[in-house]
């Protein structure tokens, strides 16, 4: 449970006096999402782009085999378990739009489980006239017949919530429905939910998330409810969750203050009591009375002291208390190399996965007396290794493993017997002759940066390698090693080295990982990615040439920082959903969540700090930039499409051949169907071959 809504090159930088005033924008008009003037240039710059790349004969076999891989009947259909069952949601060629399934989980194990249809999409969407794309469900346990589906037009985050009955599948006439918003609802019980309002502006936080929580009864209007908690305007958001255990529910609502701050309470009978806990903590867990506290900073209390990255418990009946009289009990404190990426709860334990140095192990945690048992999982060595599902009614648990040329494997324990294989996906691409890596770098402070490397045994150090980087680096979010079917496939098999940046920002090494990284820090990600670039020219893996970079979201703002700051050092860049008006990104919904990662570009502090990197206005005229892709959704809410929009057309001011395209849906993912997906990877991989190999 996660209660967070989730230079080398001699340019002169920006600064807030020089940088140009918003008003002064040439391409501001491009922000207008749906207006005519804006997608006829989308329309345009689509065109020009499709046409060029369609064009090259390794396009409709590159989509081919994407499609291939995405459709592909052998997948590992990965699921959640719900009172004795396994439900999963699939999509292939005859079902775009996807199927929510179930079966038994004793039907699971078979090779062709007998699989029972809940809802069809594809159907829904026809008989409805909606392009709906499914979202997620939230099911009442312990039976998990009453369950959310969470519908989304296009992949919007902004969604629509309706109840839905597994036996008798159909929407519950009459039963918990929202219209399209950014609310969220949480079960308490058959009848009752918490209700995370932001279905109008005047529930909505500034930043349109839910500034209301409300305490909402079947059968009586939503905005009736009763409210039991209120955000501020200039809050994040305000948000309600129930973790309804054997030993009863336990039903927490949460003021975010900023994306890692927030204030916590317990709901009870005569009221909410706030939690005494840092603000900067999260609830990672609720188990037998007990909260399980993650830090990401030193917990100082009277004669005790916990380590940032520690997990602590305290007893849930300390809500209330002054801060001085709780008494947290250390949990797990990883060793410096190591964090903890998620704990799932069983009836009977705690599952925790880690990262080790960026490889992946998991424990269980059993309480014992005063303390906990721990054990390790039997978990191959050197990949990932994630909790896939577990169900706190039961003990069953499903993790999975997978590094870059092993394909995933499912593996199912019940807290007795050892864990074994159930499925194994295939081989997607030959991995015959690749080799893995981790090497280091040392950025420009110093700091040892790790990276993973896939490429062929015996590959020549002179250069002539083409390669792709890829990078994130903000976040907390960790890159780790992955089955990559998709990258096998379309790039290893072609000759191609493929290189996942483990950069500051990110949270491969904790809490202070990430903050390294942060507002007047974010330099050191730049750095940082740079360093692992200019690491593989040196050892002669690559050349500027023949390298090029991936990036997504806060990624695409590090492909735009790269492209600005370094356009020697690559040969083609992906920067796909990006940000990249960073003086802008608080004026566009809903950026201002983000001021705690990037800092506010209007404040005298933050403004020259964020104008030196902003890629936007960092564009110049006389530059040899590398070739670009943008790639972006006209319906992503959460990054806007007007940054990628804008860039395009600066670059293309300054003279410069821009390959841009922009879904029509998708949302932030910027594809909202395995046709979609293969069309993006087509796109990307066929510049990249040209950009970079031939």
């Amino acid at each position: 449970m996660n209660l967070i809504p989730f230079l080398f090159l001699a340019l002169q930088p920006l600064n807030a006096a020089n940088a140009p005033a918003a008003a002064k924008d040439p391409y501001l008009w491009l922000e207008q999402v749906s207006s005519s003037d804006s997608l006829k240039w989308v329309l345009a710059r689509n065109k020009e782009t499709t046409e060029e790349l369609q064009a090259d004969p390794r396009y409709a076999e590159l989509r081919k085999q994407a499609l291939e891989i995405m459709d592909a009947k052998d997948r590992i259909p990965y699921v959640a378990l719900r009172n004795g069952h396994v439900y999963n949601f699939w999509q292939d060629a005859e079902h775009v739009k996807g199927l929510w399934r179930r079966a038994p989980l004793a039907e699971y194990f078979k090779t062709q489980p007998a699989w029972e249809t809940l809802l069809d999409f594809d159907k829904l969407s026809k008989d409805e006239g909606e392009s709906w794309v499914f979202k997620g469900s939230s099911c009442l346990y312990p039976e998990g017949r009453r369950c959310f589906i969470t519908l989304s037009r296009g992949g919007k985050d902004a969604s629509v919530m309706r109840e839905f009955d597994t036996d008798k599948k159909v929407f519950v006439k009459d039963g918990f429905r929202l219209e399209e918003s950014k609310s969220s609802l949480a079960w308490q019980d058959e009848n009752t939910v918490l209700f995370s309002d932001a279905l109008t502006p005047g529930a909505a936080t500034a930043a349109g998330y839910p500034g209301l929580v409300r305490k909402w009864s079947r059968g009586t209007p939503p905005e009736k409810a009763p409210v039991i908690f209120k955000a501020e305007k200039t809050d994040m958001s305000a948000s309600g969750w129930c973790g309804i255990r054997p030993e009863g529910s336990t039903c927490l609502v949460t003021r975010q203050l900023s994306f890692y701050e927030s204030e916590k309470f317990l709901l009870t009978a005569g009221g909410l009591r706030k939690i005494p806990v840092p603000a900067d903590a999260d609830i990672a867990q609720v188990f037998k009375g007990r909260l399980l506290v993650s830090l990401r900073s030193d917990w100082q209390l009277p004669g005790l002291t916990f380590r940032q990255n520690s997990i602590v418990t305290i007893k849930t009946e300390s809500a209330g208390t002054p801060v001085e009289r709780v008494r947290p009990e250390l949990f797990f404190e990883p060793s410096d190399r190591m964090t903890t990426q998620g704990i799932a709860s069983a009836k009977d334990f705690l599952l925790l996965a880690l990262l080790d140095n960026v490889k992946g192990r998991i424990l269980k945690m059993t309480p014992e007396g005063a303390g906990w048992k721990t054990e390790e999982v039997a978990v191959p060595a050197n990949g990932s290794a994630d909790v896939d599902a577990a169900n706190d009614f039961s003990n069953d648990f499903f993790f999975t493993y997978q590094n870059f040329l092993t394909p995933t494997s499912l593996y199912y324990a019940d807290g007795q017997t050892g864990p074994k294989v159930v499925k194994r996906l295939p081989a997607k691409f030959s991995a015959e002759g690749l080799e893995t890596a981790q090497r280091e770098a040392v950025s420009r402070d110093g700091t040892r940066i790790p990276y993973f490397l896939v490429y062929p045994k015996g590959m020549k150090t002179d250069g002539s390698n083409p390669t792709l980087l890829y990078g994130y680096g903000g976040f907390e979010s960790s890159m780790t090693p992955f089955y990559a079917a998709l990258q096998g496939r379309l790039w290893l098999e072609r000759g191609g080295v493929y290189v996942l940046a483990n950069i500051r920002g990110g949270g491969e090494f904790g809490p202070a990982w990430h903050q390294a990284a942060l507002q007047k820090k974010r330099q050191n990600a730049f750095d940082d990615f740079i360093a692992v670039a200019e690491d593989l020219v040196k050892t002669g893996v690559t050349s500027p040439r023949r390298l090029g970079i991936q990036g997504g979201s806060n990624g695409g703002l590090l492909m735009g920082a790269m492209f600005t700051q370094r356009p020697d050092l690559f040969g083609a860049v992906l920067c796909e959903v990006p940000l990249l008006d960073m003086l802008r990104y608080t004026k566009l919904p809903p950026g201002s969540t983000w001021i705690a990662e990037y800092g506010d570009p209007d404040s005298p502090e933050m403004g020259p700090v964020i104008a030196k990197y902003s890629p936007y206005q960092n564009i110049r005229p006389g530059v040899k930039y590398p070739s670009i892709l943008f790639l972006t959704s006209t319906k992503d809410d959460r990054v806007h499409p007007g940054h990628a929009r804008k860039a395009a057309a600066r670059l293309m001011e300054f003279g410069n051949k821009v390959y841009y395209y922009e879904n029509t849906e998708g949302g932030h993912s910027a594809a909202a169907d395995n046709l979609e997906r293969a069309t993006r990877a087509a796109l990307e991989y066929t510049l990249l071959l040209k950009k970079l190999k031939d």
